[in-house]
This record gives structure tokens, sequence and C-alpha cells, in this order.
């Protein structure tokens, strides 16, 4: 039977990574916002660009069912940075009766600086198409995370 889980984490997490290493596993379909906004509005969408993200949200809310109802599990690679957030995906989902898992990619700080400065490294040699993080915008996205509690967590992946 397919299912959804709902991949959560800070920006440079290590939460791509691990969407394709599930999606080896159930052979599921990765939907991933910022795919989608990096292939439509390139590196910046500008003014709109969260208005633009919920609209992206929404339609793949829709298209997931679609892949669903082809007995296709689906990977949401989103970050699902806020509790309401994750509260109404898990809603979204389960008042379908289609099972919901939310996986917590849970990182250490210097671990996670690391992984910002790889991504720059790649993004700037070309390597990789992604957002750049520099230090303000990685300190806007840490202070605007909302860390799971532990009773929202199905499977907690330390790294």
């Amino acid at each position: 039977m397919a299912k959804v889980f709902l991949i959560c984490g800070k920006i440079c997490c290590g939460k791509s990574t691990y969407a394709k290493r599930l999606q080896a596993v159930w052979q599921a379909v990765i939907l991933s916002v910022d795919e989608i906004m990096l292939a439509v509005f390139g590196l910046y969408a500008g003014e709109k660009h969260d208005e633009y993200a919920a609209g992206v949200r929404r339609y793949l809310f829709e298209k997931s069912l679609e892949v669903i109802r082809a007995d296709v599990s689906v990977i949401l690679d989103w970050g699902f940075w806020t509790k309401a957030g994750r509260d109404e995906a898990k809603a979204f989902y389960t008042d379908r009766n289609i099972e919901c898992e939310l996986h917590y990619i849970d990182v250490g700080t210097e671990i996670w600086k690391a992984r910002i400065n790889e991504r720059n490294r790649s993004v700037l040699a070309g390597e990789m198409t992604a957002y750049m993080v520099d230090d303000n915008l990685a300190a806007k996205f840490e202070a605007a995370f909302e860390p799971p509690a532990g009773e929202e967590i199905d499977v907690w992946v330390s790294g």
C-alpha cells in the first residue's frame, strides 16, 4: 500500500540525500518544492518567492494524491519547518486515509554548518543547482525552524 513520507529538518541538513536513499528502498516518487522553484524561476524568484512556493506546495499536495492512487509511495522533501506545516500535511493525508510518516533529520551544529559550506561550494563550482545559504540566510532559517516534538516523529535520523 502506498504511503507518504514527510522529510523534516533544517535547510542543508541532508534531507534530499536521505530522500534519495528512501526512494531507492520504497521505489517512491520524490516531490520537492525547491526542485520546481529552481526549474521555473532559477535562483531568484524575488519578492514573490514565498507566494510561489506556497502555490507549488498546494499543487504538490494534489499531485501526490494522483501518484498515491497509482499505488506509488510519495516522499515530500519540503523541510516541514513549522509544527503548523507538519500538522497540515498529516491532516491532509490522514483525512484521506493515507498512511503518513514524519522522518526527522537531526544534525548537530557543526555538521549542519559543514553541510552548508559543502553545498555552497558545490553550487559555486557548478556541480549542483541549489540556493546559496549565507550566514544571514542560515540564521533566518534556523530561527524559523521549529524542531518536532518526540510524539510527532515516526523515524528519527541522527547525522
